[in-house]
């Protein structure tokens, strides 16, 4: 799905000028008009006494407002911002994070028109039989309760009648709005206004194909096979389409509504669980629900957590999830000279970076977060992502690694309110054996030597044709050299070194990844109690020596 927006469609007129009126309203009149538009449009200024009692509070507050007044598509811009305390600062993030996503139900014509327009056919012929009235009504879509033709209860999830035309209207006055205050007004230049739009743009446009939530859900469904803690609901892809998902009805309890009552449940058994699994989505498959408000949890039987809403997602790259794994193993071990390195190994920073400066910052980063041990992990996150230390430091950081701090610290409170004496760090001891674990794990050297193949591989498939174009260019004299036909001798010789070196890391990297294969069997003199393969391991070290030798090698004659 796409909102079409690169062909730079004209802005609403009569609608930026209601977005302008609600921004004068709540008394941000003076940005209006240092962007021109008090003079451009004639805005009606409401009298002092027309205001809300709302406009007495701050800033923040005031933003808040004026998005939710604004209805959809600024409801769901003020969440996205929420995520980002990088760019909006904490107050700001932790207000609009308040920002309720429920309005009132669209009937049930609707809700049937999109149906059998998605499905391509009457809703009976789908469903024997659908409620009218919605489980719940958000501002993109809504759920309501159904039945299958074989009597499967399932609950479908509907979006909005001509909201795709309606986001669009809004987001390209978003982005008419954003360009002509990064252009008049100099302060505002730093949150590059334009970049917002085009990151929200993309997020809602995620949100808003239910196909990709589809494959989220089945993604993180095959994530927690194994673990009969965890679940999601399972998706019928038959009666689903980017505007209709039809899903499992889940028959359990939000965590919300635990929270309001006074039902008898293990809570602390609850909250370790979704801590637990929230430390797993990161750290072990870096694919995580980013949108963990108590809402979107249920606690099913026996204590099994089931979230649901998957239009929000984070993901960390592959390399970048196990860096940082290791960056959290040294931050709660509070090793401040670990952290730097590992910094510096991530290339989240750069030689410029004053080393001892950063080391007093993290130091007081963590003293604030630090007591017998950290617990606020979630808090440490956003604050080391603020932009004094980013800015100051020139760290480079993921943009989903910043909506961790987020995440985490919703998941946190989550905790902390089922369960006031809950902190979930002593839950992070046996992750990090499994980190451990699977970074020292064969297959995962297995892996990185297979990349190293490949690229060696392609190194050499790709020499004869270099060689090619080289000599067709000397043909052609479009190339000119100066040659020292004395160093020739010695220039052949290192080609011949090279070339056996070539030869020999390709051979001990077969061999690294024969044994790693063995040792994964329980054949060839298994070991006791793991199971590993003897012969396996004998070779995969004298391949490992080998390696170890030919790189001391190198190293020694400095042609690294």
């Amino acid at each position: 799905m796409s909102l079409g927006l690169m062909d730079k469609p004209k802005p609403d007129l009569l609608r930026l000028r209601e977005i302008i009126s609600v921004l004068f309203k709540y008394k941000f009149g003076n940005i209006m008009t240092h962007a021109g538009f008090k003079t451009s449009f004639k805005i009606n200024i409401l009298r002092s006494s027309d205001f809300k009692s709302d406009l007495d509070n701050t800033a923040p507050e005031r933003l808040r407002l004026v998005l939710e007044e604004l209805g959809t598509t600024f409801i769901k811009l003020g969440q996205v911002l929420s995520t980002r305390p990088d760019l909006v600062g904490k107050e700001v993030a932790d207000e609009l994070s308040k920002l309720q996503d429920e309005v009132p139900p669209f009937n049930f014509e609707d809700v049937k028109s999109v149906i059998e327009n998605e499905l391509e056919g009457p809703i009976n012929e789908f469903f024997q039989d659908f409620e009218k009235t919605p489980i719940a009504s958000a501002s993109i879509a809504q759920v309501h309760r159904a039945w299958l033709i074989d009597g499967t209860e399932v609950a479908v999830k509907v979006q909005r009648l001509n909201l795709e035309e309606e986001i669009k209207k809004d987001v390209t006055l978003m982005r008419y709005l954003a360009r002509q205050m990064d252009k008049r007004i100099k302060n505002v230049k730093y949150y590059n206004l334009p970049s917002i739009v085009d990151e929200f743009e993309r997020v809602i446009e995620n949100e808003m194909d239910f196909t990709q939530e589809a494959r989220n859900l089945e993604k993180f469904r095959s994530m927690f096979e194994k673990d009969p803690q965890v679940y999601a609901p399972k998706v019928y892809r038959k009666f689903s389409t980017s505007q209709v998902l039809t899903m499992e009805f889940i028959h359990g309890t939000k965590i919300s509504e635990i929270l309001e009552s006074d039902i008898e449940i293990d809570r602390r058994k609850i909250a370790e669980i979704g801590t637990e699994s929230y430390f797993k989505m990161i750290f072990l498959n870096g694919f995580f629900h980013a949108d963990p408000h108590p809402g979107n949890i249920f606690v099913m039987e026996n204590n099994v957590l089931c979230f649901v809403d998957f239009g929000m997602i984070g993901h960390l790259d592959h390399e970048f999830m196990d860096n940082l794994a290791e960056l959290f193993i040294y931050t709660i071990n509070y090793d401040i000279k670990g952290m730097v390195n590992q910094m510096m190994y991530m290339r989240l920073i750069d030689d410029s970076v004053n080393i001892e400066e950063l080391r007093f910052d993290l130091l007081n980063l963590l003293d604030r977060y630090y007591g017998a041990q950290i617990d606020d992990i979630g808090g440490l996150i956003n604050a080391f992502s603020m932009p004094e230390i980013l800015i100051k430091h020139k760290i480079k950081l993921p943009k989903d690694f910043i909506l961790l701090g987020r995440v985490i610290t919703m998941a946190e409170d989550i905790g902390r309110k089922l369960d006031p004496t809950f902190n979930g760090i002593h839950l992070t001891q046996p992750l990090i054996k499994k980190i451990i674990k699977k970074k020292l794990s064969p297959l995962n050297l297995l892996e990185y030597q297979t990349q190293y193949l490949f690229e060696i591989e392609h190194l050499l498939k790709d020499l004869p044709q270099t060689m090619n174009r080289l000599v067709l260019r000397l043909e052609k004299g479009k190339i000119n050299m100066e040659t020292d036909l004395k160093g020739l001798d010695k220039f052949s010789d290192r080609l011949e070194t090279m070339t056996n070196r070539i030869s020999l890391a390709v051979l001990i990297s077969s061999v690294i990844i024969g044994s790693s294969l063995i040792l994964q069997t329980n054949k060839g003199m298994p070991m006791p109690t793991i199971g590993f393969s003897s012969v396996g391991l004998v070779i995969f070290l004298i391949g490992s020596i080998f390696a170890l030798v030919l790189t001391i090698s190198i190293i020694r004659k400095g042609r690294l």
